[in-house]
């Protein structure tokens, strides 16, 4: 069984797209439909369903080939609504390329929004 279903999700994708796969399957759980939701609204990843197989389901996600690079931040980094930029340089390529997933207090989120929410919040999620 695994620990971190997000992690295994963004391995998955990160896989299935460096074979040129047209869709892949993941676990479910809250945490990676939410996420699903962001990279799907991003452009990442095309539609994504819910396929219920009696036992405990999965995602069905249809993939663009866009994704170059994603993981699960470990351990979820706090970061303050100062520090975006300086956490941006560790993780991302470049400026204005890829993205955090983020938890805030207002939900899960993309780093850009919480930067102009001026939030704070945790690492989830990297992607380029």
């Amino acid at each position: 069984m695994a620990n971190d279903p997000l992690a295994d999700a963004l391995n998955a994708i990160k896989t299935h797209e460096m074979f040129c796969k047209p869709a892949c399957e993941v676990k479910p759980s809250k945490l990676v439909r939410e996420t699903l939701k962001i990279l799907q609204r991003k452009g990442f990843i095309g539609d994504f369903e819910f396929v219920d197989d009696g036992k405990n389901g999965y995602f069905k996600i249809k993939l663009l080939g866009r994704v170059n690079q994603c993981s699960a931040v470990k351990p979820r980094f706090a970061v303050k609504r100062s520090e975006w930029n300086e956490w941006e340089s560790k993780y991302l390529p470049g400026v204005g390329f890829g993205m955090f997933v983020v938890s805030t207090p207002d939900g899960l989120m993309t780093n850009d929004e919480a930067k102009e929410k001026g939030l704070g919040g945790r690492l989830i999620a990297y992607v380029y």
